[in-house]
């Protein structure tokens, strides 16, 4: 039986539109069978007309409903999720606008601007009994799950590093004029929050999640450089190293590991975008290592080059896994939400809350190393009530 969840669209931004066009296709072409989904609700901030637009440009069903304020949509009672895609510095306030009104939520990356904030969502879900997940959609990608499992099968050994980069390659100036929210100081703008959060998910999904959750260890040093674009004041180049007193999958007596992330608008991690810079992640072992190639938020492409033996060949495994139907790969996260609303969890074990609270603890450190904060209002924990 085909378990249906039908999802309002908070904000109608770029990343609306993937998400919504990703919740169109079908299911099975991804060999998807036992849930499904149906876009109930849209709505914008800019109005009504806005979010008419966003439906008729994707072609979703004149069934869907239409909103010009973020309270209506959470107060359909037609709507199970929400998904929050409004610029991160409202996360807070607008995932719990929706836990407030009774839906489960996934909300975008990053889930809030600082820990505080997290642990006050996830404390709000497990009282209303709500779902809620931190929508780092890498996590979920089949590519993502098997080089998990590569690792916990040791099959680069023990891994004890972790060199992650997302970095786009585009003159902070050029992006204040194209983006301006992604360099803007009061939607809490940066490198480390907008891409950088990329970079530490490779880091913490290898060296942290891979391991049982009764041996996942914080993390026992972080050290951080950040370079701040003068006009706004937010981090444009932004580079840490995350040590941990474990190693993975065994968990070696005396062991440690650590985890090289960086971030920044300026330089490029695939200058040609054709990969011939090598490997956005380097997942190194010491039995050989894995490569990932591609955009760390998206990569299709990964290899897995063992360690040599002497005078005996190895073979590289070299493996490609496209998204099916033209989709950007949101849709497994989606799956993902319906599948632990139908089996009546709070959370998904792919992305657990005290993960996600951790990965936010991180970023606060950094930012406090590198003395970037954002406005009292982006950084509260109250919760203000609006009608929009």
């Amino acid at each position: 039986m085909v378990y249906t969840v039908r999802w309002g669209i908070l904000a109608t931004g770029w990343i609306a539109e993937k998400f919504a066009g990703d919740l169109l296709k079908d299911p099975s072409t991804r060999n998807t069978r036992d849930v499904a989904h149906v876009v109930a609700a849209v709505a914008s901030s800019s109005g009504k007309d806005r979010a008419e637009r966003f439906c008729r440009d994707l072609g979703i069903s004149e069934a869907c409903a239409i909103y010009g304020s973020y309270r209506e949509l959470v107060n359909d009672t037609n709507v199970d999720i929400v998904y929050v895609a409004s610029p991160h510095s409202h996360h807070f306030q607008h995932t719990m606008l929706a836990l407030e009104g009774g839906k489960h939520v996934v909300c975008e990356k990053p889930l809030t601007v600082n820990a505080a904030q997290a642990k006050i969502l996830y404390k709000t879900a497990r009282e209303n009994n709500l779902f809620l997940l931190d929508a780092v959609w890498t996590r979920f990608f089949p590519l993502s799950i098997q080089i998990r499992e590569s690792i916990q099968k040791g099959e680069i050994g023990e891994v004890l590093r972790v060199i992650a980069d997302t970095s786009f390659g585009i003159h902070p100036d050029i992006a204040l004029k194209e983006t301006p929210r992604k360099l803007t100081y009061e939607l809490a703008g940066g490198a480390l929050l907008e891409i950088g959060i990329y970079s530490l998910t490779w880091v913490f999904q290898t060296l942290y999640h891979t391991l049982p959750r009764d041996q996942r260890k914080r993390p026992s040093s972080i050290l951080s450089y950040m370079n701040k674009y003068e006009p706004t004041g937010v981090d444009q180049t932004t580079t840490l190293l995350i040590s941990f007193p474990t190693s993975t999958p065994s968990n070696l007596p005396n062991s440690s590991s650590h985890g090289v992330a960086m971030t920044a608008f300026a330089v490029a991690t695939d200058p040609d975008q054709k990969n011939s810079a090598g490997p956005a992640i380097r997942i190194q072992g010491t039995r050989g290592e894995i490569q990932v190639y591609g955009p760390a938020f998206q990569p299709t492409r990964y290899k897995v080059i063992p360690a040599k033996k002497g005078d005996l060949a190895t073979t590289i495994r070299d493996v490609e896994l496209p998204f099916p139907a033209n989709g950007h790969g949101m849709f497994y996260e989606a799956d993902e939400a319906a599948r632990c609303i139908r089996d009546g969890k709070l959370e998904s074990e792919t992305m657990p809350w005290d993960e996600s609270i951790l990965v936010m603890e991180v970023m606060d450190e950094v930012r406090k190393q590198g003395e970037l904060k954002y406005p009292d209002s982006i950084e509260s924990d109250v919760v203000q009530h609006s009608n929009k």
